[in-house]
């Protein structure tokens, strides 16, 4: 509409200040020394909230970090879309690799470079700019329910209470969550599905000390060699997990759906040179794009022990540690992957060590309907600012919430994102750019206005 345009182009600069202003909090949810800047990021959009036209909106403690909730009611007759996103952001560690601060924005050949910038704050920001765009016009098509959390970075311990507990304020006909990425600017697509994540830490001690590595080394089980096996161990020549029962339920794509996805844009060579890597790994006898958006996974996130100082010191250490997480494919439950782990992590842990399985959070995976009222709404909405059809696609990543708002409030997802594979999101030198976020802004009105119309 003539009227969303004007108004999103006389206020561009400020959409885009604001959103550098909400970069430079680090509200990272992972660490407790930051606790006070991750409630005053949850202030700050609750008073973007208000300023963008909400009829309401609060900051809702939790026993972590809040959850923001606003609402525009025009009419209680219309359909209500229930606007999911988060505030929190991953750590920035290793500072050191940034080329400029993580929470000192900045802009370089059209990319905002900060921690956040598009996992999730940026695409977050959009629709609290897209509501302001509909409600300052009033034209505000049907009813918006916006939920922003504080705590998806460290798996959303608390969300499923406050869905719980708050079933009534969040009745909705559909959620819309901007979390997710496209294939490109030239080829807009749409996400029909996230792997779900079993996620966990493991310890392994041997001696009651650390010792003198040349005093007792070659008699003594060294922790961190016996730990190295065993998660060499848990591929096989094939890159097959050999967790006894971990595909039992997974599910094989039908050719027609290999097809469909492997009908997608993609360049081998250029995706391996982007990531500066001679050639790619995984699974044997499946394409990359079947490897990243429809197979389960098994990866170290992090491993330590022993002595990481500057210069040398001879020690065995008495113990060492790892983060492994396992995304997973639909039929896989977070709860029976994470039991299968520590059952075989225990076999198969040598006598002369001890070890400890601990799993932090999971979720679950999700496909949504692409044939449903609401994905074709998302995809009328990429056809009228982008001009073609958008390509629909499986997610690798995860949003455990997703199955949660199915679970709890009986409610599908569209993934309507718009970041890029190569936006960095969990590693140094995060980016989004800067026509993505105002494409962002253009779109999401469309969808409002398509949903609100009668199947």
């Amino acid at each position: 509409m003539q009227a969303w345009k004007e108004y999103q182009d006389q206020n561009k600069d400020r959409f885009l200040d604001e959103l550098l202003d909400l970069l430079r909090i680090p509200s990272v949810s992972a660490d407790s020394k930051y606790k006070g800047d991750v409630a005053r990021c949850a202030d700050a959009v609750k008073e973007h909230l208000m300023k963008a036209g909400c009829d309401s909106a609060e900051v809702c403690p939790t026993a972590g970090h809040p959850i923001v909730f606003g609402q525009k009611i025009v009419d209680p007759s219309l359909p209500t879309v229930l606007v999911y996103g988060h505030y929190d952001v991953q750590p920035a560690d290793p500072i050191n690799l940034w080329t400029s601060g993580p929470f000192e924005p900045v802009i370089r050949d059209g990319k905002i470079f900060a921690r956040g910038a598009c996992d999730d704050k940026g695409q977050m920001f959009m629709h609290i700019k897209a509501l302001e765009v509909m409600a300052k016009t009033n034209t505000l098509p049907c009813n918006v329910k916006i939920m922003i959390e504080g705590e998806e970075e460290v798996g959303s311990s608390n969300l499923g209470k406050f869905l719980e507990d708050n079933k009534e304020k969040l009745k909705s006909d559909i959620v819309l969550v901007s979390d997710t990425s496209m294939i490109s600017m030239e080829h807009p697509s749409i996400e029909s599905g996230l792997r779900g994540l079993a996620y966990m830490e493991v310890e392994v001690t041997g001696p009651n000390r650390d010792l003198h590595s040349g005093v007792y080394g070659g008699a003594v089980a060294n922790p961190i060699n016996i730990l190295c096996k065993m998660i060499a161990s848990m591929h096989d020549e094939n890159n097959h997990i050999t967790i006894p029962g971990f595909y039992e339920k997974v599910q094989e794509l039908t050719d027609a759906e290999k097809k469909a996805l492997n009908n997608a844009p993609f360049d081998l060579k250029e995706y391996a040179d982007e990531l500066g890597v001679k050639e790619t790994w995984g699974e044997k006898g499946y394409s990359t794009l079947e490897r990243t958006g429809t197979r389960p996974t098994l990866d170290v996130n992090g491993i330590w022990g022993g002595y990481t100082g500057e210069g040398a010191k001879t020690v065995l250490p008495s113990k060492a540690f790892a983060k492994i997480s396992m995304r997973l494919v639909p039929n896989q439950t977070s709860d029976e992957i994470s039991n299968l782990f520590k059952a075989h992590f225990e076999k198969i842990a040598p006598a002369n060590v001890q070890v400890k399985v601990t799993a932090h959070h999971g979720g679950e995976p999700v496909v949504t309907p692409t044939n449903s009222h609401a994905y074709k709404a998302a995809e009328k909405a990429i056809q009228t600012t982008f001009g073609k059809d958008p390509i629909p696609t499986r997610g690798g990543g995860s949003i455990p919430i997703i199955a949660l708002f199915e679970k709890t409030l009986g409610l599908k997802t569209v993934l309507l994102g718009f970041g890029l594979d190569n936006d960095n999101i969990h590693s140094p030198n995060e980016k989004y750019d800067v026509a993505n976020y105002f494409k962002g802004i253009e779109t999401i009105p469309y969808f409002h206005k398509f949903f609100a119309e009668k199947e």
